[in-house]
């Protein structure tokens, strides 16, 4: 083996290695993962400020203080707005059990061929009643969750904690860190590798405004839709939600638009509130599709529908929660970096070298003894 192939295969074990201590250490470095991103969003306007003759700690105190004044304000008209969807729907929600028993449970027992015990509160009972041993082992189950959740509860709270200050010092030091990283690099690998950052840099930054610029427009298009031409008393919370899951394709429609309907079912239960709904989410696709994620998102990843929802149950998988939210960024990077692979393996040896030069196609069979 030569020392330049000996050279790839040490690089190939070490980012190996370093994938694989990462992965170990997934759940430790979550909030520092999550104050990195934070900080590569902020950085940009930090060294705007810092052009304008600021110093590097005045313009980061700044635009820290501007990001937490903005979430501080988002909470604080988000909260009762939440706050009041939630206790109207608490008090929709006898409405909504008494339609379930005398619309809905009957059509299931109609079309599904059930039993008419299958909805019977009484039969409910019953059967835990009959089974009250496995009834208990499973409350005894519930409280040994609950009193682990306590110790999720705390490494939350310390998550809080830690995410706005890790968030600052990364923010600060951007210049230093970066510079650092450069220095550790391979001085054969570097232009090739700045090049690749640069590239993903782009691509993310692109996309992570676009998409965040699409989430707010749907949210809102969604919330005052469903309010005023709907007439859902829940269409706020059901136009946030459906707006905040949009970044995953058509996860957004399908999780507002089935609580919509289940919403407008129990609060009016007529056909023409549900052609309403449909109405709404149809306008909402169409802007979704033809305006708002052309003109502000487009094609800045250019994974498939299908490829976006890998990444999503995968991030989901390995990381949870806030590796659905990364899910994407990660996604955006790894197909910067596929394409650099493509356009490399199309010009190895290994895609171009042949068996044998044939200039002639017609001179394939020039060698075969003729009838």
């Amino acid at each position: 083996m030569g020392s330049d192939a000996w050279q790839r295969v040490q690089m190939a074990l070490l980012v190996l290695a370093l994938g694989f201590v990462l992965w170990l250490l997934a759940p430790a470095l979550m909030p520092f993962l999550i104050a990195a991103f934070l900080a590569y969003i902020a950085n940009p306007l930090a060294d705007r400020l810092e052009r304008f003759g600021l110093g590097r700690t005045l313009a980061v105190t700044i635009v820290f203080s501007l990001l937490s004044i903005g979430v501080l304000v988002l909470i604080a008209i988000l909260i009762p707005l939440i706050e009041r969807q939630i206790s109207r729907a608490i008090a929709a929600l006898p409405m909504a059990v008494t339609w379930f028993q005398s619309t809905a449970a009957p059509w299931l027992q109609e079309h599904l061929h059930l039993s008419s015990q299958a909805f019977d509160p009484q039969h409910l009972v019953d059967l835990v009643r009959q089974h009250w041993q496995q009834a208990g082992g499973l409350a005894a189950a519930l409280l040994g969750h609950i009193s682990r959740s306590s110790l999720v509860l705390i490494e939350w709270l310390v998550n809080l904690v830690l995410i706005p200050v890790v968030t600052f010092y990364l923010l600060r030091d951007w210049g230093t860190i970066v510079k650092r990283i450069r220095e550790l690099l391979p001085r054969q690998y570097e232009p090739t590798i700045i090049r690749l950052i640069q590239d993903c840099d782009s691509v993310l930054g692109s996309f992570i405004k676009g998409q965040v610029v699409v989430m707010l427009a749907l949210g809102l298009f969604y919330a005052l839709a469903l309010s005023l031409v709907a007439g859902l008393t829940l269409g706020p919370l059901i136009g946030i939600i459906a707006g905040l899951v949009s970044f995953v394709p058509y996860l957004g429609v399908i999780t507002g638009l089935a609580a919509s309907l289940i919403a407008v079912f129990a609060q009016y239960g007529d056909w023409s509130h549900i052609l309403l709904v449909l109405g709404v989410f149809a306008v909402g696709q169409a802007l979704e599709g033809y305006f708002l994620v052309p003109k502000l998102v487009g094609d800045k990843i250019g994974l498939h529908p299908v490829a976006v929802m890998f990444a999503v149950l995968a991030g989901g998988q390995l990381f949870g929660f806030f590796g659905v939210l990364l899910a994407l960024p990660v996604a955006a990077v790894t197909t910067v970096l596929l394409r650099f692979a493509h356009t490399r393996y199309v010009g190895s040896q290994l895609y171009t070298a042949h068996s044998g030069e044939v200039d002639d196609p017609t001179d394939v069979d020039s060698d075969c003894p003729k009838p």
